[in-house]
């Protein structure tokens, strides 16, 4: 039977994780000499942990455990923070240490995400593989989350170890069922978009956020379940920050109220966009240069989520250059395929055309914006 492509990765991930531990234990060998010879151990640590030591009075007994960790890129500075944030993380069994961090890349985080996550959750170095990491990676793979994904969640929300499985994440995802409305084969999908819904005071976020959108928008709560479906982080935002100056915008562009629900329910996204930077130039550029009204939106909401230097701009001044630009409003829906589809469907040209059309298009104005600048 042939081996599928996250099996092999994860071959691949544990040969290198065995060379590196390999290497490692090499070096720990060393260890055991150098503390034997009239304490150049000591002498070597100073030099190396020079400033740490004078930091934290470290003791010699870290040493092993802070030689290893740097295999991962942990500095001084870093073990400064972990320090001030859970010295007894420190503390711990290098070979405890070794066994724990062993299995979460076995798992599938990614050697570069050691340091982020050690600086975020040192705690998770006190956490046994058997009584506390399985259960909780068991957990996750019960949702449906891929094996391919595991990493990643564990990365993004590390502070889940902290957490007991059977009284706070277990009854989480009953509330995000039962109370929220999320159907259980959209379960992994919500998870893997927003891993912190995890740990998050979901009944609080919920019920102030489906109670604002009832009442600015009268949004039904079908539409809300939608919207935290398709972009679960929208329990994290902010209402005043961050949901209600983007509902305003859509208001003040002359969008009323059934026409926003019906945006943000296609494109929930439009509440992580930034207005200034994404929002307004691009409301700009699809009434003043592609002559479209603000009603267009509602049929292609897309539209927004578009990048306006690397696709809309190109495509349109693309179009215009070669004279088959249609007249009246520029249709929206050429902005919707593949740079290849487009070449062929609306250009009737060669992909390297386009592209290279493109990239001196993005040249002239980086240009302009550097002169502004200047």
């Amino acid at each position: 039977m042939e081996e599928s492509d996250a099996d092999l990765q994860r071959l691949k991930l544990q040969n290198e994780t065995n060379k590196k531990q390999a290497s490692y234990r090499q070096q720990k060998k060393g260890w055991g000499k150098r503390s034997s010879r009239s304490g150049r151990s000591l002498k070597n640590t100073e030099s190396k942990f020079r400033q740490l030591s004078e930091d934290l009075d470290m003791d010699e007994k870290w040493v092993p455990l802070l030689e290893y960790l740097s295999t991962f890129g942990l500095e001084d500075s870093h073990f400064t923070q972990i320090y001030e944030r859970h010295m007894p993380s420190l503390q711990i069994n290098v070979s405890s240490a070794q066994e724990r961090l062993e299995y979460l890349l076995s798992v599938g985080v990614k050697h570069r995400d050691i340091r982020k996550i050690l600086l975020r959750q040192p705690q998770i170095l006190e956490y046994t593989v058997d009584n506390n990491l399985k259960s909780h990676v068991a957990f996750l793979v019960g949702l449906g989350i891929p094996d391919s994904r595991i990493g990643q969640i564990i990365s993004a929300a590390p502070s889940l170890f902290s957490y007991s499985v059977e009284h706070s994440l277990r009854p989480t995802v009953r509330y995000l069922i039962e109370e929220v409305g999320i159907k259980e084969n959209n379960l992994s999908k919500v998870v893997q978009l927003s891993p912190q819904i995890l740990v998050q005071r979901i009944d609080n976020s919920w019920n102030t956020r489906f109670g604002f959108l009832s009442k600015e928008l009268g949004a039904p709560r079908d539409n809300i379940v939608k919207m935290v479906t398709k972009h679960p982080q929208l329990l994290h935002y902010s209402i005043e920050d961050g949901l209600l100056p983007r509902i305003n915008f859509l208001r003040s562009i002359g969008m009323r109220n059934s026409e926003i629900l019906k945006v943000l329910t296609s494109l929930t996204q439009v509440f992580s966009l930034s207005l200034e930077a994404n929002l307004r130039p691009k409301y700009l550029y699809l009434v003043n240069e592609l002559g479209n009204e603000v009603k267009s939106l509602t049929k292609y909401p897309m539209y927004l989520s578009l990048s306006l230097d690397q696709r809309i701009r190109p495509r349109h001044r693309f179009l215009v250059s070669l004279k088959k630009a249609p007249k009246g409003p520029f249709p929206l829906s050429s902005f919707v395929p593949t740079d290849e589809c487009f070449c062929q469907q609306w250009a009737g040209t060669s992909l390297d055309k386009y592209l290279a059309f493109r990239q001196g298009l993005l040249l002239k104005e980086f240009a302009k914006k550097y002169e502004r600048k200047g």
